[in-house]
């Protein structure tokens, strides 16, 4: 059975307090925009804007939702004062222990617990509410570097972190505070290189030499 097949949309409401990371990262910079997105919106239409941004979960130990998607815009929405979200949910895992819940997750790339230099970690380190989510700029950078073209949207979970790793071996970290427009412009070039052509959504070699 497919995943698009299993998705089960909440109708009620669910606390972001209740909602349980499956990253430790963001990208902060793609955090603000999706917090100015939701005060920019019209204010009559609160309802309407998360009923078309439901959260993928999967329902884990002690009923408690895991996000497998969407962490920018929970923790956007939680910083903004938001207390509740729609999720629709992609399996229900609570009747399994911890360990088998997190070998079941693992195995469907459903847990990425590497923290903000790329490193693996264990799963207990991963935040327990999506309050503790620290900023990777590397992952800003990934999610720049698409919305400009340099690799398509895929499927693949986690694509933008696979990404961000390719970007923090080839672009230095102080370059993401000093010079931001000229780090994309770079990262847009690398994007499109043959060392990058195994990363999901690769766009092919540039022109640009």
């Amino acid at each position: 059975m497919s995943i698009a097949t299993l998705i089960q949309p909440i109708l009620d409401p669910v606390k972001i307090s209740d909602l349980r990371p499956t990253q430790m990262t963001v990208g902060m910079r793609e955090v603000e925009r999706k917090a100015r997105a939701w005060r920019e919106r019209p204010h009559d239409e609160a309802g309407r804007y998360l009923g078309e941004r439901m959260i993928p979960a999967v329902i884990g130990p002690e009923k408690r939702p895991w996000i497998v998607d969407h962490h920018h815009l929970a923790l956007a929405l939680h910083l903004e004062g938001v207390e509740m979200v729609l999720i629709s949910i992609l399996a229900r895992l609570d009747h399994l222990p911890k360990k088998r819940f997190f070998a079941f997750m693992d195995a469907h790339n459903w847990l990425h617990p590497y923290d903000e230099e790329g490193r693996p970690c264990p799963w207990k380190d991963i935040p327990h509410h999506v309050g503790g989510l620290i900023d990777d700029p590397y992952r800003s950078l990934a999610g720049d570097v698409r919305e400009a073209g340099g690799f398509a949207k895929t499927q693949t979970p986690y694509s933008e972190f696979l990404w961000a790793d390719y970007f923090r071996d080839h672009i230095r970290r102080k370059a993401l505070d000093s010079e931001y427009p000229e780090a994309v412009a770079h990262a847009l070039i690398l994007a499109r290189e043959r060392d990058a052509q195994h990363l999901p959504g690769w766009a092919g070699q540039s022109p640009i030499r």
